[in-house]
């Protein structure tokens, strides 16, 4: 398919307004869909990657402003168009503004000279050379093929690439859209996709089996070692909503941690990121990959979960757990420690001797080449205990209250952040946020939510971002948030520092000591109050807002919702 056929869709789709008009258009759009169909089904999403890779294109905004300049004319520069851009608030639509297609030379088309029609498989191929590009010169390498790619855009081509590059598609297609549109270009039943989903995370595999095997390959997808699904999530709950719903509840610890997934398989991993790819052509395919709650490879930065790993675990395996940081005691550190570790790629073994991390696994997907998924939370903490021989979590079902009272007075006296409350027979749903799972912490609330704008400091703090914006998400799908307050307090010059670093990459426009952030970094805040107000877009406000720290764990659409924002606010 050509890429401006799917231009054409994408702005039809931004057109249409209810839910079923938005699936139909692109069920149409996967059913004409040739060998490329894997590509438009993550396109049409704004995914580049399978939901289960973690690469990245790792480019900048301000790449793609080069490279939009460029390609635009020797009268235009980078600077033209981030104002433009401030102007209309669409990279998209700044893109289209421009005419391409009149630059010439050697280094016109990017890597290939071509000045052939773009097409929806060559623009994936480029940005998969894009992302593969490292080391030295490989800034300049990115933006040469950007600037290809836009200079053989037309207008409508342009306004959805730019889109595509920035993570920004914003047509109103999200998961559910695609799962849906799969089933039904592909007369299979829904809930098989669904299945199928969740235990491949990858939306693209998933259209192609239903398409050429139908409901019997989607029902014979199992999970793979080594290649990430999301995490279940919990809800926030009471000890009397559990044992009212279910009878009897499953109670763990809640540690005050980060989440992580592990795959163990002691002949080798297939699918776990580049670093097993480079392993494997050395002949020493990794047994143990880390991901993050995002699906991150962390594998790297947390070697005592590997060595871990290695010294308890015998059989192949996926575990869900957190890692804790712990003193010389082992006591728990606070969360902001784990952080610190997540985001290291060099000197980790000086970070380890600073901050070491120990692993509680509290459930078991799969284990000697069974799926768990179906099994019920008892059952797979049964199979755990059984493959790991230590680090596991303790899982106590109960139906008295008292006793959970006693279970939450020994986490709390522990230094851990409270207990988690689980339906006893309740299957493992990835992804889902349901009420199967509950959390329960202390009285004391906090808000995870998403930076989208700050305002450079004054004085000594000059030099970095030092009021920050914070938006709840609006819906599901993690691209729409209204505004309900700025934080600057409980920040030493140190964070705001790591901040600044943290948050630069994703401004998007900048008006004096105002900047727009685009909405990928989400900070834990504790407030006093809130209120309404007319002042935020959300029509409420925090009352004495406190950074807490960086939640390097979730990602915008993991962020706490307006919704919830709204329950909180009727409670006070």
């Amino acid at each position: 398919m050509e890429f401006g056929e799917f231009a054409d869709a994408a702005a039809e789709i931004e057109q249409l307004s209810a839910d079923t008009e938005i699936t139909e258009r692109v069920t149409s759009l996967l059913g004409s869909a040739t060998d490329d169909l894997p590509v438009l089904a993550r396109f049409v999403q704004g995914r580049v990657f399978p939901a289960w890779s973690s690469e990245t294109l790792d480019i900048g905004p301000n790449y793609c402003y080069e490279a939009v300049a460029r390609a635009a004319g020797t009268n235009v520069s980078a600077g033209d168009v981030e104002a433009r851009l401030a102007d209309v608030g669409d990279i998209g639509e700044v893109a289209a503004s421009y005419e391409f297609g009149g630059q010439r030379g050697l280094a016109a088309f990017g890597s290939g000279g071509d000045d052939s029609a773009l097409s929806v498989a060559g623009v994936a191929d480029e940005l998969a050379a894009l992302a593969d590009a490292e080391g030295s010169g490989s800034r300049d390498k990115k933006i040469d093929i950007l600037f290809g790619l836009f200079n053989r855009a037309s207008p409508r081509e342009a306004r959805y690439l730019a889109r595509l590059v920035l993570s920004e598609m914003r047509i109103g297609v999200g998961e559910g859209t695609v799962r849906d549109a799969v089933a039904s270009a592909f007369d299979v039943p829904v809930e098989s996709v669904e299945r199928a989903l969740q235990v491949s995370n990858d939306y693209g595999e998933v259209a192609r089996v239903a398409r050429e095997e139908g409901e019997a390959g989607l029902d014979a997808m199992d999970l793979e070692l080594g290649r990430p699904v999301q995490a279940m999530l919990a809800q926030a709950g009471t000890v009397s909503d559990a044992l009212d719903e279910w009878g009897e509840a499953a109670v763990e610890t809640k540690y005050d941690g980060a989440r992580v997934q592990v795959h163990h398989d002691p002949e080798g991993l297939g699918w776990a990121g580049e670093a097993t790819a480079d392993a494997a052509t050395d002949g020493d395919a990794r047994e143990v990959a880390v991901f993050s709650r995002n699906m991150e490879d962390v594998t790297d930065a947390l070697p005592e979960v590997v060595e871990f790993v290695e010294a308890h675990l015998d059989v192949p395996a996926i575990l869900d757990g957190e890692v804790v940081a712990t003193d010389d005691d082992g006591d728990p550190l606070p969360f902001q420690e784990v952080l610190r570790r997540f985001r290291r790629k060099h000197d980790v073994a000086r970070a380890r001797e600073a901050v070491e991390l120990d692993l509680f696994a509290f459930d078991c997907l799969h284990a000697g080449g069974e799926d768990l998924l179906g099994a019920p939370v008892a059952q797979r903490h049964e199979r755990l205990d059984a493959v790991l021989a230590s680090g596991v979590a303790d899982l106590r079902i109960t139906d008295d209250a008292d006793e959970i009272a006693d279970i939450e007075a020994d986490a709390l006296d522990a230094g851990h952040e409270g207990i988690m409350l689980k339906d006893p027979e309740s299957t493992y749903s990835p992804g889902r946020r349901g009420k199967n799972w509950l959390k329960r912490k202390p009285a004391v609330e906090t808000l995870d939510l998403v930076v989208t704008g700050a305002e450079w400091g004054e004085g000594r703090r000059a030099k970095f971002l030092g009021t920050f914006l914070l938006s709840a998400r609006v819906g599901d799908a993690g691209d729409e948030f209204e505004t309900l307050g700025k934080v600057a307090t409980g920040i030493t010059d140190e964070e705001l520092a790591d901040l600044t670093e943290l948050l630069e990459p994703h401004i998007r426009a900048q008006d004096g000591q105002e900047v727009d952030i685009r909405p990928e970094v989400v900070f834990e805040v504790g407030y006093e109050e809130i209120q309404e107000s007319p002042t935020y877009s959300s029509g409420y406000a925090l009352r004495f807002p406190r950074f807490l720290g960086v939640r390097d764990d979730k990602d915008p659409e993991d962020a706490d919702s307006l919704e919830r924002v709204e329950r909180l606010a009727e409670k006070q």
